[in-house]
């Protein structure tokens, strides 16, 4: 098949979209199927409107993301032609010229239902979960709500939006100050004490117009996912140092990740429920990720569903599915599969 990968775009997590992108063009191109990467918000300027761009795809190099996440400013300043804010010129000709999109998105741009919504509108074919699902799953506090209508249990928290009157007294402490929409904990702060809380409120608001402070839970990171109709091994993640922030996600070495978490069954079995019931609540299809945390007394709190997981060197689905045998070609190619009969009825 004629496969356009789409990653970048002008999200925080630009660089993280092009190593999931990379390396699953390299799969696809390893499985067969003529896969071309391509930048959302950059586009294909010099593109002549023929399918050489298929026949000519090659391997691509790795894509090392940096410790920090990249300057989209001076990447939105570089751009002299596209079509809107976030696609690029020659974006949704070429995707419907190719028989499938492998989205390779993290963010706002691929995760948030707007791209899926004009895919849809245009009859692009792409990979992943529709694009109510994806709306839902991206606010945090839209998912907190429907996840917890399925008995998923998530942490106290509060939604505040940028200018309202804030009673610093009235937040829970310790807290997590965090994006409503953000990824890859952007903008994310641990607060311990409350003369703490402006910075961090500061620091989420240069990501978005919409916080939440959640009561701050001490426990084991825990992330499971789906794959079709199939729940995957628990992994447990374990930083060397601080939290499970955007250094210790994507530097290689940073964190400890076990697969099979080391959970007891009954626990294990209750989390991935919790994950399945999780997935149907906020509507989600194909493959995604929810992310808990376990606490010393067995309480399990959902933190949020990831529609587009990370497909990185680092990243936790490839490793949880390597876990029950399925290699990261066979987890691109289930993907395709899935995503295809969606397509098909």
């Amino acid at each position: 098949m004629n496969i356009v990968v789409l990653a970048g775009g002008l999200s925080p997590e630009r660089d993280v979209s092009f190593s999931s992108g990379t390396m699953a063009t390299n799969a696809l191109l390893a499985l067969g199927h003529r896969a071309v990467m391509v930048d959302l918000f950059l586009g294909l300027p010099e593109w002549d409107g023929t399918d050489a761009v298929f026949r000519n795809a090659k391997p691509l190099e790795p894509f090392r993301i940096g410790s920090s996440e990249p300057d989209l400013e001076s990447i939105r300043t570089s751009r002299t032609v596209g079509y809107n804010d976030f696609i690029g010129i020659h974006v949704p000709e070429l995707c419907k010229k190719a028989d499938l999109v492998y989205l390779a998105l993290h963010g706002e741009d691929g995760e948030n239902g707007k791209l899926q919504g004009i895919f849809d509108s245009l009859g692009i074919r792409y990979t992943g979960s529709g694009a109510k699902a994806c709306a839902d799953a991206m606010d945090k506090w839209v998912s907190k709500e429907l996840l917890e209508s399925a008995g998923v249990t998530c942490p106290y928290g509060v939604r505040i939006q940028k200018g309202d009157p804030i009673d610093y007294d009235s937040l829970p402490m310790p807290c997590v100050v965090k994006p409503c929409c953000g990824g890859s904990s952007i903008g994310v702060s641990i607060v311990r004490d409350r003369k703490s809380l402006p910075a961090a409120f500061e620091t989420a608001f240069a990501v978005e117009p919409v916080i939440l402070v959640e009561t701050y839970i001490k426990g084991r990171e825990l992330s499971c996912a789906v794959l079709g109709d199939q729940v995957l091994p628990l992994i447990e993640i374990i930083p060397n140092e601080g939290f499970y922030d955007y250094k210790n996600k994507y530097q290689a070495g940073s964190t400890r990740e076990i697969t099979p978490a080391e959970v007891d069954p009954e626990t294990t079995k209750r989390i991935q429920d919790a994950t399945l019931r999780g997935f149907s609540a906020l509507g989600l299809s194909i493959y995604g990720r929810l992310d808990f945390l376990l606490t010393d007394t067995g309480e399990a709190f959902c933190l949020e569903a990831n529609t587009l997981p990370g497909l990185t060197p680092t990243s936790l689905m490839p490793q949880e599915a390597a876990a029950v045998g399925i290699s990261y070609e066979q987890l691109c190619a289930r993907i395709i599969e899935l995503s295809l009969e969606k397509y098909h009825g």
